[in-house]
């Protein structure tokens, strides 16, 4: 996305940096205390909430209270398709690269790794508690929090919270959490999903007491799989809601156990999926939507209790979204998330609030890494300059702020080792521990693209406006793409993915401006823009992204080549102004 400085904050501009210190009621209070200017922030995430599968049409709830009273982001995306990492992104503004959490588990990623990294210190409740800012949080704060870990140190950054923790975060009915930093306890024979609900209200009635600007976030499993000795299996509903839905199917799009296997990496090798195997995922299909009713009632919870006070509902901006994508069948594919593929980086994302038009949707592209920044937006703090992400264009005026500037299109996906297949009744492929890849979301009025490279350097281009469903690999093949020479197409993809590979900052938000710096005289802002002919030998003498092998972690003498060069101007000089920081 283009970095731009015409978007117009929603806050207030001037506020004074203060570190919040403020005591708050043990329990959901009636929310009689002075009024805050400033705009609270209500942030649910669920956890592998799909977008592609329709999901959110069996939630009448969200629809009523978020999705029609506000705008939903057709084309938002996670930057990583895998819990904790995306999770760390999102909470720091930052590409999984630049944070160094790339993984679920030790050596490279979880809780463990996010403090080791310096995170705890820097990243969004410590960044809003500096600001004046009340902060909360229950529910899954990310892989490897848990009864070992959760006080060593504890999470910092939050006024109260009440965590799941490991090992029980996945398991639906009896769940370990602890609260504000006490020793933690088991939550035996409740539902997990119904705890967290009533104690985010709880939490949003202190909110609303303490009479400051507030963030609440609220991280229910549903619809994760449920954890089992043997895996994960499907989610376990509340019992309430276990005969919903009987005849619910996964839809049946052309993507789902096709007849053709794909052509590369181990999508070549997926067999065609059995009877038993089809039956098993619409079972765990219909228990995902059961899981998430509960969901539902969560939100349906909040707006009730803000609705008690109409003034701090009117000042308060609600975000609802998951932390990456899920697939069931598609490709051919047992239950899972790690792909580049559609159905496993493109999420939910709905948001409501002051200034923001009614019953609307967008498909400017935004990512995970656009969240931190929009809180800040939305608080009146001014952005980090290592920001990976910009604010979105959440209201009126800074959608028509944006459409005078040219549109941020490209999105940045990444993923290193294993992918983590789940189900009960799919065979292990060797082949999926080898799931390292960078892969590109361009999106366009005119064009739409993903381009993904693998570390067996393998390679996928598909045309999203005429290929929604992935069926056809254009790489290497001969004729157009929405109206493209696909190999003048694929080496602009690539150089573009190079530079984004090991972006940071500036280079992350503006990549176009780094492979033609504005002295250049160039102007290139956008693929359109790229794609003249008379840049064509520039983009074929760019190094290919590539890798080196197949490992678990972000770790650079593997990761090949390492930045494009920059276009030179008519005297043979190079003009590229970055430097080698805004890369590493």
């Amino acid at each position: 996305m283009i970095h731009s400085t015409s978007f117009l904050a929603v806050a207030l501009l001037a506020l004074q940096a203060t570190a919040a210190n403020v005591t708050t009621p043990e329990n959901g209070g009636d929310g009689q205390g002075k009024k805050s200017t400033r705009p609270n922030i209500v942030f649910i995430m669920t956890d592998d909430q799909d977008k592609l599968m329709d999901s959110t049409d069996y939630q009448p709830l969200l629809k009523k209270y978020i999705g029609e009273q506000g705008i939903e982001f057709h084309k938002h995306f996670c930057t990583v398709s895998l819990c904790c990492p995306s999770r760390v992104s999102l909470l720091t503004g930052k590409a999984a690269h630049n944070t160094n959490v790339t993984d679920v588990r030790s050596p490279y990623g979880g809780y463990p790794k996010f403090v080791a990294e310096g995170h705890n210190e820097n990243y969004l409740p410590v960044w809003l508690q500096q600001a004046g800012y009340n902060t909360y949080y229950t529910g899954k704060l990310m892989n490897m929090h848990g009864v070992r870990t959760y006080n060593n140190p504890f999470p910092a950054g939050w006024n109260r919270s009440d965590y799941l923790l490991d090992p029980g975060t996945y398991r639906y009915l009896n769940s370990y959490m602890s609260l504000d930093e006490q020793e933690y306890r088991s939550m035996a024979g409740t539902y997990s999903t119904d705890n967290i609900r009533d104690r985010a209200v709880e939490f949003l009635g202190n909110g609303i007491d303490a009479g400051e600007p507030f963030f609440l976030g609220v991280a229910p499993i549903g619809p994760h799989g449920q954890g089992t000795p043997q895996g994960f299996d499907h989610p376990i509903p509340a019992d309430r809601h276990k005969d919903l839905f009987p005849d619910l199917q996964v839809p049946r799009t052309a993507n789902f156990n096709p007849d053709a296997a794909g052509d590369v990496h181990y999508l070549a090798s997926a067999p065609k999926l059995a009877p038993h195997q089809v039956e098993y995922l619409d079972e765990y299909y219909r228990r995902r939507i059961q899981a998430l009713q509960s969901v539902d009632e969560l939100v349906e919870a909040l707006m009730l209790k803000l609705e008690q006070h109409p003034d701090v509902l009117a000042n308060t901006y609600l975000f609802y979204t998951s932390d990456n994508g899920y697939h069931l069948g598609q490709h051919r594919l047992p239950p899972g998330k790690c792909t580049s593929m559609e159905d496993d980086i493109n999420v939910p994302l709905f948001v409501r609030g002051p200034g923001i038009a009614r019953n609307a949707s967008i498909s400017i592209p935004t990512s995970h890494t656009d969240l931190t920044p929009t809180f800040f937006q939305i608080a009146g703090i001014d952005l980090r300059d290592d920001f990976d992400g910009v604010p979105m264009p959440l209201t009126v005026e800074q959608q028509q702020q944006q459409s005078k500037t040219v549109k941020g299109e490209h999105i940045n996906v990444e993923y290193w080792g294993n992918a983590y297949l789940e189900g009960t009744v799919f065979p292990h492929d060797p082949a999926t521990a080898r799931n390292t890849y960078k892969a590109l979301r361009v999106v366009a009025d005119n064009y739409d693209f993903m381009y993904t490279v693998w570390c067996t350097n393998e390679r996928m281009l598909y045309d999203m406006k005429q290929d929604p469903y992935q069926m056809n690999n254009l790489y290497g093949t001969s004729g157009n793409a929405t109206g493209y020479p696909v190999d003048q197409l694929e080496a602009r993809l690539d150089t573009l993915l190079l530079t984004l590979k090991n972006c940071k900052g500036e280079v992350c938000r503006q990549p176009w401006s780094f492979v033609f710096p504005p002295s250049s005289g160039q102007g290139i802002q956008t693929l359109a823009d790229a794609m003249d002919p008379k840049y064509d030998e520039f983009f074929r003498s760019q190094e290919p992204v590539s890798f080196l092998d197949c490992v678990k972690g972000y770790l650079l003498e593997y990761e090949g080549s390492f930045a494009p060069q920059p276009f030179v101007n008519a005297k043979g000089e190079a003009v590229l102004e970055a430097r080698m920081e805004d890369w590493v």
